[in-house]
């Protein structure tokens, strides 16, 4: 009995080439079928990596913006009273907020009210453009830490004759391209001496003509009041300059004295981006899970189709796990193909945004290894059902149904 058992062959084995081999046949020999099984895998794949790589691009872009434009610049702005008239920030409200300890520069802009700026004395005065006439102090764009386009910033000089700089969004609604060109503002003419690039931390002032505070109290009866105080402090003395600022630049009414933080809401740009980044992220898991009903249903029809080579392999001494294996292996090679072409495609989408928003380059290894991770793992989830059934057949019942 001892030497009979001896004397049986070894168990039937499957190498790990063998089952690769194995495994790769029933995609090679049925390619079209293949190619549109992993089709959605791969564009679930595309969806996953081109999100994460495209969100990661653009937070270290606005990442970067807002730590080069810096965060420890506040703004005052009157409010309105209990019977919902607007107030107004004291004349030296200005020079009172310089005052406070920690506050590095300030400077303010008044709104002048009952004139327009047009190109043209032709234009009709209640065509705005939407764009505000603004007297300005001369220190702003220091405080606001912008630049000149075009031209130059007034100066004591031209501050104190009728000269304007126009905000980057004003100069292209009222088509001034150049410095020189002249305005119509109020009733006469103003002459163009300087175009600004664009201010992310003060849009207000993209949209507005500038013109020097005392020009502006002289010829366009501006009262003199600010209508926005800007400020910057140390960022170490951000919060406690924000705690005394509204008593500060109308001690009388500090209830009615607005302040708020412009880079909060570049911040804010970074929350409703990952909430977006989310939605975009759901609709690649379901991209994905489609793919894998996709792969589900090749894999049961290569069953049905296969029987006799099924039949076959266990007539040949194949085992049921082995024959699982197969089919497993199969199913996860296909989904792993899919999601190595999402991953190539995800990655161009994400290096092509960058590039055209001249944005860094920001490609995430952990979300590459998620997208290839998940389509194998969907692959092999998908394959199951298929396996499983591959290997109930008998050799039998399978070669009799050839």
């Amino acid at each position: 009995m001892t030497a009979a058992v001896r004397d049986l062959p070894p168990p039937s084995t499957l190498r790990t080439a063998d089952l690769l081999r194995e495994s790769t046949s029933g995609i090679r020999g049925r390619p079209g079928r293949a190619a549109l099984s992993l089709l959605g895998i791969a564009v679930g794949v595309t969806a996953m990596v081109a999100v994460l790589g495209i969100s990661a691009a653009s937070q270290a872009g606005l990442i970067a913006q807002i730590s080069s434009l810096g965060t420890n610049m506040l703004t005052v702005s009157p409010g309105r009273d209990l019977f919902g008239n607007q107030t107004r920030l004291p004349v030296e409200s200005v020079a009172m907020v310089g005052r406070i300890e920690g506050v590095e520069s300030v400077s303010a802009v008044g709104a002048v009210t009952g004139h327009s700026v047009r190109r043209t004395d032709k234009v009709d005065p209640q065509d705005t453009n939407g764009i505000a006439v603004l007297a300005t102090r001369l220190d702003l764009l220091d405080t606001l830490g912008g630049t000149v386009a075009a031209g130059s910033w007034l100066n004591p000089a031209t501050e104190r004759y009728p000269a304007v700089v126009l905000g980057s969004v004003a100069a292209a609604r009222l088509g001034v391209d150049v410095v020189g060109d002249q305005v119509y503002l109020g009733d006469r003419w103003f002459t163009v001496v300087g175009l600004l690039g664009t201010l992310p931390l003060a849009p207000e002032i993209d949209r507005a003509a500038l013109v020097g505070w005392p020009v502006a109290q002289s010829t366009l009866a501006f009262s003199g009041h600010p209508t926005t105080i800007y400020e910057r402090s140390a960022d170490a003395a951000v919060t406690s300059v924000r705690a005394v600022l509204a008593a500060t630049a109308d001690p009388e009414n500090p209830q009615n004295v607005a302040v708020s933080r412009p880079s909060d809401a570049l911040t804010a740009q970074l929350a409703a981006r990952s909430a977006f980044d989310q939605l975009f992220l759901g609709l690649g898991a379901v991209a994905l899970l489609v793919g894998g009903i996709g792969v589900a249903n090749t894999m049961i029809v290569s069953v049905l189709e296969r029987r006799g080579e099924i039949g076959m392999r266990r007539s040949l001494g194949a085992t049921r796990g082995q024959v699982r294996a197969q089919f497993l292996a199969e199913s996860a090679v296909l989904s792993g193909i899919g999601g190595v072409l999402g991953v190539l495609v995800g990655i161009a989408v994400c290096v092509g945004y960058s590039l055209s928003r001249d944005l860094p380059v920001t490609l995430s290894l952990a979300a590459v290894g998620a997208g290839l991770a998940a389509a194998v793992v969907t692959g092999i989830v998908a394959g199951l059902y298929p396996a499983a059934r591959a290997a109930r057949l008998s050799p039998t019942e399978a070669l009799a149904a050839v």
